[in-house]
C-alpha cells in the first residue's frame, strides 16, 4: 500500500504524487481509493487501492534509472509493422505494460514514423499520450522542469 506523498506511475495516465486517500461510494460500494496529482496541467486520477496492483501502479524508477534511460533513447531499437491495425495495438500493449522503456520504444518509433510517412489522427493522439506518459515519470524521477526534460528527448530523437 502507498501513503500520501508517494510518487506512483499509473500505466495509462502517467506519473503523479498521491495527493491522499479517501474513502469514497460508487455504484452503492465503499472504496478506497489513492487520489493521484498528475504534475502536468494538475489533473487528479482516483485509483482504487485495492486494484492498483491489477492495474499496473508502481513507484516511480529511480532518478539513476531516468538517467540511463534518456541516454539509450538515441539508440533504441524500434521494430513497428507496417500494418496500421497492428501497430496501433502493439502500441497500446506497450503503454499498458506501464514499463518505461516501452514506451520510450512507442515514442521514438511514432516520431520516426511521423517524419518518414506523418500519423494517422489515432496515431497522434497516441504520440501525445505516450509522451506525456514518458515525460511525467522523468520530471518526477529527474527533479526537473517539464520543459527541460521534454526539450532533452527531442534532442535524443532528432
Amino acid at each position: 500500500m502507498f501513503e500520501v506523498g508517494d510518487k506512483i506511475v499509473h500505466p495509462m495516465h502517467g506519473a503523479g504524487v498521491i495527493e491522499s486517500i479517501v474513502d469514497h461510494r460508487i455504484g452503492g460500494t465503499d472504496r478506497q481509493y489513492y487520489v493521484l496529482k498528475m504534475p502536468v496541467g494538475g489533473m487528479l486520477v482516483m485509483i482504487p487501492t485495492t486494484t492498483s496492483d491489477e492495474i499496473g501502479v508502481r513507484p516511480i524508477i529511480a532518478s539513476e534509472r531516468a538517467e540511463e534511460i534518456m541516454g539509450e533513447l538515441p539508440v533504441i531499437e524500434i521494430d513497428m509493422t507496417q500494418n496500421w491495425n497492428r501497430r496501433y495495438r502493439e502500441n497500446m500493449l506497450r503503454i499498458k505494460s506501464g514499463d518505461l522503456v516501452e514506451v520510450a520504444k512507442v515514442v521514438k518509433g511514432l516520431v520516426v514514423r511521423e517524419r518518414q510517412r506523418g500519423l494517422s489522427t489515432g496515431e497522434r493522439k497516441m504520440l501525445h499520450s505516450a509522451k506525456q506518459i514518458l515525460i511525467s515519470e522523468m520530471v518526477l524521477a529527474m527533479c526537473s522542469s517539464y520543459e527541460e526534460v521534454e526539450g532533452r528527448i527531442n534532442i535524443a530523437l532528432a
